[in-house]
């Protein structure tokens, strides 16, 4: 019996900070989050919000992650990430995928399997003289990994996605203020609102179109999509990925299914984020039912998260994330 740990984990825009905000240092902020690393015993670690940092004369690499890894289980493991076309990783919010088994193959989509959708804004100013393009700000993150004990030609489908936040996108001319976080209006804040949605379900779809793509091409294929979703259980997003038979009507697409793995979790411990004292359930770990098969159970590492969203609550105060990880164990022959 081989047992395999799968952890997501959003590190909550991990990064060395700029010169003039000395606090919290990246060490303080290691200092709190090794442990919770630690703590996860991954075999596969999905990451979300993992920046980069450059160094003289050499490619922007992801040095803070992997002074975080170091002296835990996943120190030196192969750390597979989104990247721009110049091959270095991005700036600012990578997602990562970190294990030490065998990555096969990997890929990233961003408005690969759904075209970006086109929209007149109405608040705009000035006005838009025509439809603009709303495209997906961060790729999805594909990768099969050898779990050494798979029957040959089967791999573990890993699938990371961080879905866009329900924060109100940009509406030119709508923000004011000294820091420009000031709405001039209640419409465009709800339109930017809108924009947030199109591009969060279009990032779902193009997860939805990716899994039907690999059941396709392998019915048995084996699937996890994991990461920060940015939307609870019973939203769009969410059911939008799974592909319940209860909203497609349709139970010839039963094997089609993905499971949120969160429902062997007690309710009153499942969440991963607080939001103005509420516990909202955002970071999911949605599996093909085959999968079941091999399900130990999960874990979420709530105990001692905090609420990022009160008055007062700063980074030097939590340098911690402001998510909890999840982790789930599987048995295999």
């Amino acid at each position: 019996m081989t047992q395999i740990r799968i952890a997501t984990f959003n590190l909550e825009n991990f990064d060395e900070p700029a010169p003039n905000v000395p606090h919290p240092s990246l060490d303080e902020r290691i200092a709190l989050m090794k442990p919770q690393i630690t703590r996860l015993r991954a075999d596969i670690a999905c990451f979300q919000e993992v920046h980069g940092q450059e160094r003289p004369g050499q490619p922007r690499d992801l040095l803070a992650l992997k002074e975080l890894l170091a002296d835990t289980n996943l120190a030196g493991a192969s750390l597979t990430s989104t990247k721009p076309a110049n091959d270095a990783v991005f700036d600012m919010r990578n997602l990562v995928i970190a294990t030490h088994l065998p990555v096969i193959k990997h890929q990233q989509l961003k408005n690969d399997l759904v075209n970006e959708p086109r929209y007149q804004r109405l608040t705009a100013n000035p006005s838009d003289a025509a439809p603009v393009a709303i495209g997906i700000e961060r790729p999805i993150l594909h990768a099969q990994i050898d779990i050494d004990h798979a029957a040959p030609g089967r791999l573990l489908h890993v699938i990371n996605v961080h879905l866009k936040s329900k924060i109100p996108s940009d509406i030119p001319g709508q923000l004011i203020g000294p820091r420009k976080d000031i709405w001039s209006s209640a419409d465009s804040w709800a339109e930017g609102s809108f924009l947030s949605s199109m591009k969060r379900m279009s990032q779902a779809l193009e997860v939805r179109r990716l899994i039907d793509q690999i059941l396709d091409d392998d019915p048995d294929a084996r699937i996890i999509v994991a990461g920060d979703f940015n939307a609870e259980p019973e939203e769009v997003p969410v059911l939008a990925i799974c592909g319940n038979v209860e909203d497609t009507n349709n139970g010839e697409l039963a094997t089609r299914v993905l499971v949120p793995l969160e429902r062997t979790i007690p309710s009153e411990a499942r969440y991963t984020l607080f939001h103005h004292g509420r516990g909202q359930m955002i970071d999911h770990m949605l599996v093909t039912r085959n999968l079941l098969a091999h399900y130990h159970g999960s874990e979420i590492h709530n105990e001692i998260l905090h609420d990022d969203s009160i008055a007062f609550a700063t980074d030097i105060k939590y340098p911690e994330s402001d998510h909890a990880p999840v982790v789930a164990t599987f048995d295999f022959d």
